[in-house]
């Protein structure tokens, strides 16, 4: 009989110590304060023609978290003040949407412990629907920088939602495909982006997975076209749908076991490439960019990721099959974590996931959830 491990001890020390949890709380809070403030000298001096020109008002912080880009494009952001920094966000390409490609509320993301990328993306609008999807259908997504994979079929096999639809009486996710098994929507594009074809997305196949409380559908885009369609434009993914998460909430004590096996169930669904029959699996990234998202893209997905990040870096997850060290991204402006937060190593994740995009890891009881999370896996 095999004995447990035991947590390390940066695990532990939240659960002996309040003064600990207390100054890591209190040290993400002013780092990401200063990036709000940071964030809103950005949008100042993009709306003031002659200092964005002249570069005025641009400290070396202003420049890292800049969101121009986003400020711009106010109509296709879900939430104000909640754009992705123009230094990595999801640029989907033009050759996909037509014309100069369009904006897209999304977020490259690398796990800081984990190794691995992610897009992380508020749900789509009606207007961005089309732009989402054209993002899964592109043949090969990498991050700002990073050279050509060995495989020549790197796209989107996967999408994480952790909201619902509809919360509360309110739309949090719009409805990019259809409910019933067979049937099909048509997806316009937005007026911007010119003339290009609406996409036909059908939902192949829906299951619920009880251990995991998450819907898993199938779901197929082709082009409407005139034009018979060849295999390259056909593209199927697989959507996975959380149904224990609430808005402005985390999952009850008796669910974070099937949060925990959710995790376990995206990681295995994306690396299985014998699911999409139609392709020749070894010309497919048997470990390509996961996208996530819950409404703003930012609480409960940089828990997700989170969660994903430390489980991997403690073997509980597979190493990515082409690991990123956290030494590509840039270091932040503000320098490292003080020292009585350095070492914890969910305080550093949540803060590299910050400044990755804005406010990742909304809510204490969020920080919270992560250490709990984590500790399950120990009991």
């Amino acid at each position: 009989m095999s004995l447990k491990a035991t947590p390390p001890a940066w695990l532990l020390r939240p659960f002996e110590s309040r003064t600990h949890l207390k100054l890591v709380l209190e040290s993400l809070q002013q780092r990401e304060s200063a990036r709000n403030r940071a964030r809103s000298t950005s949008r100042k001096a993009n709306r003031d023609d002659e200092a964005h020109l002249q570069g005025k008002h641009k400290s070396p912080e202003v420049v890292y978290y800049s969101v121009a880009i986003g400020d711009r494009h106010q109509a296709h952001n879900r939430y104000i003040q909640i754009e992705p920094y123009d230094r990595n966000r999801v640029v989907v390409a033009p050759s996909i949407t037509g014309g100069l490609g369009s904006y897209l509320n999304a977020s490259w993301v690398l796990e800081k412990f984990g190794q691995k990328w992610w897009i992380a993306t508020q749900a789509p609008l009606p207007q961005t629907a089309h732009t989402f999807l054209s993002l899964i259908r592109q043949p090969t997504v990498r991050p700002p920088r990073l050279g050509p994979l060995p495989f020549p079929t790197s796209r989107v096999r996967t999408v994480v939602q952790l909201t619902q639809n509809v919360e509360s009486g309110r739309v949090k996710a719009h409805e990019y495909f259809p409910e019933k098994v067979g049937r099909t929507t048509l997806i316009e594009p937005d007026r911007s982006q010119g003339p290009v074809a609406p996409l036909k997305v059908t939902l192949l196949s829906r299951q619920y997975i009880e251990t995991a409380h998450c819907f898993w559908s199938t779901v197929s885009v082709v082009p409407d076209s005139p034009h018979p369609i060849t295999e390259q434009d056909l593209v199927i993914f697989h959507h996975l749908l959380y149904t224990s998460w609430p808005d402005h909430g985390v999952p009850e004590p008796e669910d974070r076991q099937t949060l925990l096996a959710f995790v376990d169930l995206v990681e295995k669904i994306n690396r299985d490439r014998s699911l999409l029959s139609h392709v020749d699996p070894q010309s497919l990234d048997p470990d390509p960019p996961i996208v996530v998202g819950c409404s703003a893209g930012i609480g409960r997905t940089g828990s997700f990721i989170t969660i994903s990040s430390l489980l991997r870096s403690l073997s509980f997850l597979p190493p990515p099959v082409s690991p990123t060290p956290a030494t590509y991204l840039e270091p932040s402006p503000f320098g490292p974590l003080p020292d009585g937060a350095r070492g914890d190593l969910v305080a550093e994740e949540i803060d590299s996931l910050r400044d990755q995009r804005p406010g990742m890891v909304q809510r204490t009881e969020q920080v919270l959830l992560i250490y709990q999370a984590l500790q399950d896996k120990y009991n």
